[in-house]
């Protein structure tokens, strides 16, 4: 896992581009897939997918999860009147057709943020609550080496101060306990594709 910086988003023609530009680029991350090539995305969205979920992690980081859900109940931070639909309008209303049209991705309730579309080489979900409104890009480019890679790319837009404050606060967790985490998950699960995909096809 690699932190990249934010202008390797910016500047990439991603189609998420079109619809968010009210939003801040957080975070851009990528992940190790050795021997991807540029027509796996769908494989690696399959495998996340059956590896779980990021709650199912090691001790710290559903520690983490289960203190920000508890705080949450706590002071109505999930309260559904803060979320997509009612404090602010889904994104999916923003699409043009064909992305409307496109797959969104599965969605479960492991998954709280709620898929938009996913393409060849891109995808894209959403989450709002009272702290902010969050988009989760997922990518697939060609990495130095000749090999794509996932990347990952945060973008939000914080309900007002209060809401810059909490990103503020949570950033540490995010950069050493979270996003650690996921590499783990994500780059454990491109090594396990077969075996997952196995599984997935038991399941279906």
């Amino acid at each position: 896992m690699a932190r990249l910086a934010k202008s390797t988003f910016s500047e990439h023609r991603w189609r998420i581009h079109e619809f968010t530009s009210d939003f801040e680029v957080e975070d851009v991350w990528a992940f190790r897939t050795p021997g991807a090539g540029p027509d796996d995305f769908p494989t690696m969205l399959m495998a996340m997918r059956t590896a779980g979920s990021l709650t199912e992690q090691a001790w710290p980081v559903r520690f983490l999860f289960a203190v920000r859900w508890k705080l949450g109940a706590l002071l109505g931070w999930d309260d559904p009147a803060a979320g997509v639909g009612a404090r602010v309008a889904p994104l999916r209303d923003r699409l043009p057709g064909d992305l409307r049209d496109a797959p969104r991705g599965e969605d479960n309730d492991s998954m709280p943020l709620k898929g938009l579309y996913e393409l060849p080489t891109e995808s894209a979900r959403e989450l709002a609550n009272k702290t902010v409104h969050t988009v989760m890009h997922l990518s697939w480019v060609e990495g130095a080496e000749g090999d794509h890679e996932l990347r990952m790319a945060v973008l939000v837009k914080p309900n007002g101060r209060f809401g810059r404050l909490y990103m503020t606060a949570i950033a540490p967790f995010r950069h050493l306990i979270v996003y650690p985490a996921l590499a783990r998950q994500w780059e454990r699960a491109w090594r396990d594709r077969d075996d997952l995909a196995a599984q997935q096809g038991e399941r279906g």
